[in-house]
């Protein structure tokens, strides 16, 4: 497993490589070619199929129905495992999560008053926890009616990092139509448009990087 494992993770490197030698006409391959150095620095090699907190992992996977491999692409992307790390917007922890809004959302699902602590979110499996329990809130209340199982899992992506309001009024302004729009494209198609269409860069980016992530993983 561990052999073929970094057999994809040499063909994924050289890939890239090969395609930065090319001159770049769109908005995706600019994307791919400006994070090449993402996944170079941080060392493709490290993306170890187990981690220090595969146990927190497992177990949040299993409370709350969402793939262990998602949450680890997620964790990877957003803080490279790091339990200190705190992004310039607050975000906290392995999951990068913002107390006063995901924490708070967390804390609401689990009857709970408040936010969480700085402290509490830089616990690794308090921080798992919280974060995985916002995915599942993610779909629970706002992508429950899509069809697809790949589009379900692009836009569950999407909205953990730029909010699933946000990806909606790309649509439609009505939660229902938007939802019937995105259930007539397939996976390629969603992907594609969110490429295109979402206002804010940072979701595209986000996007392509754990899609590329989970595959190395899974």
């Amino acid at each position: 497993m561990k052999m073929k494992f970094k057999r994809y993770s040499f063909i994924f490197i050289i890939l890239l490589i090969s395609c930065s030698n090319k001159k770049f006409y769109n908005t995706t391959t600019i994307l791919q070619r400006n994070y090449l150095r993402y996944f170079i620095k941080n060392k493709i090699k490290n993306l170890e199929l187990k981690t220090p907190y595969d146990y927190s992992i497992k177990k949040a996977s299993k409370k709350y129905s969402i793939d262990e491999n998602l949450i680890k692409a997620i964790i990877k992307v957003e803080s490279n495992f790091c339990i200190n790390a705190v992004s310039k917007s607050n975000a906290i922890g392995l999951m990068q999560i913002k107390a006063s809004t995901a924490g708070r959302d967390v804390y609401r699902l689990q009857n709970k008053i408040g936010q969480p602590t700085n402290d509490q979110l830089k616990n690794p499996t308090i921080n798992i926890d919280i974060g995985t329990a916002y995915i599942r809130f993610i779909r629970n209340n706002y992508l429950f009616n899509i069809i697809d199982p790949k589009v379900l899992y692009y836009a569950t992506i999407v909205s953990y990092v730029n909010g699933a309001n946000t990806l909606l009024r790309i649509f439609d302004k009505n939660d229902n139509i938007a939802i019937n729009k995105i259930n007539k494209l397939n996976a390629e198609a969603f992907y594609q448009y969110i490429q295109k269409k979402h206002p804010n860069a940072q979701a595209s980016r986000y996007l392509w990087k754990i899609k590329n992530v989970y595959n190395l993983i899974n």
